[in-house]
């Protein structure tokens, strides 16, 4: 099969033009690959192609700019792959000469590039060679293209600026507002209606195996890692020739019980990398003033919105085409014994080492060019041949990004907020003067001489919060400062006291733009430094059970996510803020509050991911309920990515109504209740003003704002006994009329019902108070009250109402005297879902 390829066969074409051309022996293909057209004539080794009358048209020469021009012609015949493989890598090529980052392109080949991505995406098996002189003599004729296997599921190269121009036009197009919305939204009020569309997000997999996709066929990913390039930034990015996009990264770890954690390793930062698995996030902001559920259509009412979007995936899955001088470094033996670089990658950058080392000659002279923006070590922008001075230390917490106004080596320009978080480490040993960067070498015997442990916080502001993304509490990590030859530049300075007074601050550190931050090993005589420096990692159960209030270092899943958001009078602006639901595998929640004001915002805040939240304060409500809030020392670290698109928490724990009445601490506040309905207690169906709340009857409010918009309100309250005890617990929205077994269609008759008088309140339980009323509606709601259908077994989750009023004074009348003693309040609860098991 001698097979042109596209590229070349059009350039040739380019230079011919106008010319008269013969085929003799070709092939007629059907859609042999489904990046071209679904009709090819494709030549082998017995065709021949002719040109039979020349055009006077003088023709554009062809481009040769691909360094290994006829490299795919080559590979063809030597791995005798499949027609399909060798289409699909030729327009891989193009793809990747158009998007490639210029300085990729000039170290790499895009053709073996290419060619390796169809060897990783395909997963074809060594083939046996073949044979070119039967191919061309024999009859009858047989070669490769006479039999070719079509996949119309093979992956598809799609560019990064392609990527999020996609998910940015169709973020809105994609969905109506009404589905945002919880189910029984059209009962929603004005404000409820506007909080619950004020943030929403949808998840996008790159294969349609795990979940929606964005195109029919799964993508694939080929782009730089780097640092962020913009200060407001604190995620890593995946950069090609064409844009940049923000990504969640974390890496497979053998000492978490999850298999995850947050990337730490440096050595990342300048591979070129392919990204098969992945996941698309799109998050939808949005500031609106509908007055009711049937506006929604009506943009008029939407004041502002916008959308953010970035990537989600694993380092495991993560395949490199180019090492950084890193990760050479790291993979030849250098690596951490976490196991965040597994052996298959290992192996797998062993076999391609031989078609990479002109390239990768090529690259180390690039990155000692200063004006090298996109190289391993250009993060900095300095040199790596010059001498400079390291510090091992190990991280022991890290506080959140905020912006902040330090004035710390700013100039006028430079002037105002910016970017700022600060790094408590401890450090390994002395500074060490080294005739070049170490990068991540193993550490030396000199590196690790000490007589006591200091420690230091180190400062970073500006550019240098770059590093915020790779710097994880319990990791060492070889700080370097370039272009000095001063050694006191890594000597923290200490705060000046009194005489008399005891200090206890540590030194302090500002990071320097041009400063490095290497992941290094932990050698054996460390074996002290294994020992946990940092703050207690606590669950849901720990922070909801701690005696005092505190700040705490714990670790839960999202399950459930809201927008908070203050409306200013004056300046109409809004400062939005988030409430995070976060639970552990016992099904025990807790309420996070964040206040994103004075920081960067944070992505990966979603529904499935757990999260790492550090140096929170743990605080009490008014009636008793555990709640943690943002300080600006805060920080959140997202460790573990889970499945957004259907993220279910754990079931929340069965609880027996007599024990969860006589418990007094507040440690279950949400729990799974099953018993039998006692009696209705009390019943309230009413149409309500969707602005103000008042009461709305004959299409007009009671109130004096005029609105002529309304929305259908219920909520009761009953009795449940499940042999431990008895329970009174509220239900509204749409569950009431689960409750009572209502058809859409009755329930719809009861709004209908009701549009006149505007609401009817009933007492199942003092039924002989309107025992002669001649209220047909509300006889029939009596009587479904009553019902054996509605007294029935439940199985309930609720959440229990936090107040402390445990007792309550009640008074008896018997005969003449009247009574006065104290009673236990019957346990108070709020059912938030009906269970269908």
């Amino acid at each position: 099969m001698k097979q042109i390829s596209a590229n070349h066969f059009h350039a040739l074409l380019k230079f011919y033009w106008m010319s008269s051309l013969q085929l003799h022996h070709v092939h007629f293909l059907y859609q042999p690959c489904p990046d071209f057209p679904p009709s090819m004539l494709c030549t082998c080794l017995r065709s021949t192609l002719r040109f039979t009358s020349f055009s006077r048209v003088e023709g554009s020469p062809p481009d040769s700019s691909c360094p290994g021009d006829g490299v795919l012609p080559r590979l063809l015949l030597e791995k005798n792959m499949d027609v399909s493989e060798y289409l699909w890598s030729c327009h891989l090529s193009s793809q990747l000469t158009h998007s490639l980052l210029p300085s990729v392109a000039r170290q790499q080949c895009v053709c073996v590039l290419s060619w390796k991505l169809m060897e990783r995406v395909w997963r074809r098996g060594r083939r046996e060679r073949r044979d070119i002189y039967s191919e061309m003599l024999d009859e009858p004729h047989t070669c490769p293209l006479t039999q070719y296997r079509v996949d119309p599921a093979v992956h598809q190269y799609i560019s990064i600026s392609e990527l999020t121009e996609s998910l940015q036009s169709e973020c809105w197009s994609s969905v109506s507002l009404a589905s945002l919305l919880p189910p029984g939204g059209f009962s929603l009020t004005s404000s409820q209606i506007n909080s619950a569309l004020a943030w929403s997000y949808r998840t996008l997999t790159s294969d349609h195996q795990h979940g929606e996709t964005l195109r029919r066929r799964p993508l694939l990913l080929v782009g730089m890692l780097e640092l962020p390039s913009q200060t407001s930034e604190h995620t890593l990015q995946l950069r090609d020739g064409t844009a940049a996009v923000a990504c969640v990264v974390t890496e497979g770890s053998e000492e978490e019980e999850e298999g995850q954690r947050a990337a730490f390793n440096t050595a990342w930062i300048g591979c070129l990398v392919c990204v098969q698995h992945f996941t698309m996030v799109t998050e939808r902001f949005l500031q609106s003033d509908f007055p009711s559920f049937q506006h929604l259509d009506q943009d008029k009412f939407i004041t502002h919105k916008h959308c953010r979007v970035y990537l989600q995936f694993s380092l495991d899955h993560v395949h490199i085409l180019s090492p950084s001088v890193a990760m050479v470094t790291h993979l030849r033996g250098g690596g951490e014994s976490g196991g965040d670089i597994t052996g298959r990658k290992r192996r797998e950058e062993e076999e391609t080492e031989h078609s990479q080392t002109t390239g990768r000659k090529r690259r180390r002279h690039e990155e000692e060019e200063p004006d090298s923006t996109h190289s391993a070590d250009s993060v900095t922008g300095t040199t790596v041949s010059q001498p400079c001075f390291s510090m091992v230390i190990r991280v022991q917490q890290k506080e959140g990004m905020a912006w902040r106004n330090t004035g710390a080596g700013l100039n006028e320009e430079e002037a105002g907020l910016m970017p700022c978080f600060s790094v408590r480490a401890a450090v390994i040993g002395p500074v060490v003067n080294w005739r070049q960067d170490p990068k991540n070498r193993p550490m030396t015997d000199r590196e690790t001489e000490t007589e006591k442990e200091d420690k230091v916080m180190l400062v970073m502001s500006g550019v240098s919060a770059r590093w915020f993304p790779l710097l994880q509490p319990g990791c060492f990590y070889r700080v370097v400062a370039a272009n000095t030859q001063d050694p006191s530049v890594l000597i923290g300075c200490y705060v000046s006291g009194l005489s008399g007074v005891e200090l206890h601050a540590d030194s302090t550190l500002q990071v320097r733009s041009d400063w490095r931050f290497h992941t290094v090993t932990r050698p054996l005589p460390l074996h002290t430094y294994r020992q946990p420096l940092s703050p207690t990692v606590l669950s849901v159960s720990e922070v909801l059970d701690c005696s005092s209030a505190e700040l705490v270092c714990f670790q839960g899943l999202v399950s459930d996510r809201i927008s908070l958001t203050d409306r200013t009078s004056n300046s109409g602006h809004t400062h939005t803020g988030v409430r995070l639901t976060v639970c552990d595998q016992t099904g025990r929640s807790l309420q996070v509050y964040l206040d994103l004001t004075h920081t960067p915002y944070p992505p990966g805040l979603l529904p499935g991911n757990r999260l790492l939240l550090s140096a929170f304060q743990r605080r009490l409500s008014r009636s008793g309920s555990v709640y943690c809030t943002y300080l600006p020392v805060s920080s959140i670290t997202v460790i573990t990515l889970g499945d957004t698109s259907s993220a279910q928490p754990p079931p929340a724990p069965m609880m027996h109504l007599g024990q969860w009445a006589l418990s007094q601490e507040h440690r279950y506040t949400v729990g799974q209740v099953k018993g039998h309905l006692v009696c209705f207690l009390f019943l309230q169906l009413q149409w309500s003003c969707s602005l103000c709340g008042s009461l709305y009857t004959q299409a007009c409010c009671s109130s004096q704002c005029r609105s002529t918009s309304a929305v259908f309100q219920s909520k009761a309250k009953l009795v449940i006994d499940d042999g431990t005890g008895e329970a009174h617990i509220w239900f509204s929205g749409a569950l009431v009329r689960s409750l009572l077994g209502l058809a859409d269609s009755q329930w719809a008759g009861l709004q209908r019902a009701l549009r006149v008088r505007g609401h009817i309140r009933v007492y199942p339980r003092g039924r002989s108070l309107v025992c002669d009323s001649d209220d047909s509606l509300l006889i029939y709601l009596l009587s479904v009250c009553c019902s054996d259908a509605v007294c029935r077994p439940l199985s309930l989750t609720c959440k229990k109402h936090t107040d402390r009023r445990a007792e309550e004074m009640r008074r008896f009348s018997r005969g003449d005297r009247d009574f006065m003693t104290r009673m236990s309040r019957p346990l108070q609860l709020t059912c938030l879902h009906i269970n269908t098991d």
